[in-house]
């Protein structure tokens, strides 16, 4: 492991540290705001600004950010959001701990897998090389468009049938996600800093579907559907079209076990309980 790489994973750590905590605390300030809605922007954008809570929670948000980018152009995409995806088990613990209930079996078997895939992507990188190409602008535009199209979809078109929580928890997650590769493709430099369009609208739109979701189920429902999609989708677009190659042998094997293991465990966990709050009422 190069020092560039070990300081870009501790930048990775840092920022989903900080990025789930944030989640946590706007959860916790949004839940308690009148309703919000998509068909009143100014006045919902408006209850937030005014909401002392929510403000520190999206400054604390936006330095996870800031650790993500710097870690973005140190290392390739996969891997920091590798980081990110076994990150989401501080969102199960912190989760648990505000609403004063224990981890279900199924939430606490997730946050262990996705903490042990953590140990292995850092085994994997043990004496390994990481590098990741540029990508095709056509390729990367096309992607980003299609992740944005089906958050609209999903939003539009399955909210009855999957839940008003789960939808917002989803197309949030879909739209971080195109921010999240924007970011990457950005750093790169030179005419891709126009990227930085889609970086922005990406986590503006996300995150205030996340705001909106929050009102309508549990923290870990909706956060944790969203941050599964933030991590996995990046991931595959890393190797599908910035050419980021695993590893041959048995570094290789390891580096798979890792990415399957750290997003097997988010899913455990995004996957809402039995015991989780009552979304509300609230419409959109």
């Amino acid at each position: 492991m190069t020092p560039a790489i070990a300081i870009a994973l501790l930048l990775a750590l840092g920022s989903t540290g900080l990025v789930n905590m944030a989640y946590l605390r706007e959860y916790a300030a949004a839940s308690a705001l009148p309703p919000l809605s998509l068909r009143r922007p100014i006045t919902s954008l408006g209850a937030l600004l005014g909401n002392r809570r929510w403000l520190g929670a999206f400054a604390m948000e936006t330095g996870g950010f800031a650790l993500y980018v710097a870690a973005l152009a140190l290392a390739p995409l996969a891997l920091v959001q590798s980081v990110g995806a076994g990150g989401i088990g501080l969102l199960a613990l912190g989760s648990a701990r505000m609403s004063a209930r224990p981890l279900s079996g199924r939430e606490a078997c997730g946050a262990v897998i996705a903490v042990l895939g953590l140990l292995l992507l850092a085994l994997s990188l043990i004496g390994g090389h990481t590098q990741s190409a540029r990508g095709s602008v056509i390729a990367i535009a096309a992607w980003l468009a299609g992740t944005a199209a089906l958050a609209v979809f999903v939003l539009l078109g399955t909210r009855r049938v999957i839940g008003a929580d789960a939808a917002f928890g989803i197309a949030g997650g879909l739209l971080l996600a195109v921010g999240d590769i924007s970011t990457k493709v950005a750093t790169q430099g030179g005419a891709r800093i126009a990227f930085a369009a889609t970086l922005i609208a990406g986590y503006v739109l996300g995150s205030s579907l996340l705001q909106i979701g929050y009102q309508r189920g549990a923290a870990l429902a909706v956060a944790g559907i969203a941050t599964l999609l933030t991590n996995a989708l990046p991931i595959a677009a890393g190797t599908v079209l910035l050419d980021e190659a695993v590893p041959g042998g048995a570094l290789g094997v390891l580096r798979v076990l890792a990415f399957a293991t750290v997003v097997a465990g988010a899913i455990l966990l995004a996957r809402p309980g039995h015991n989780a709050s009552q979304a509300n009422v609230a419409t959109a």
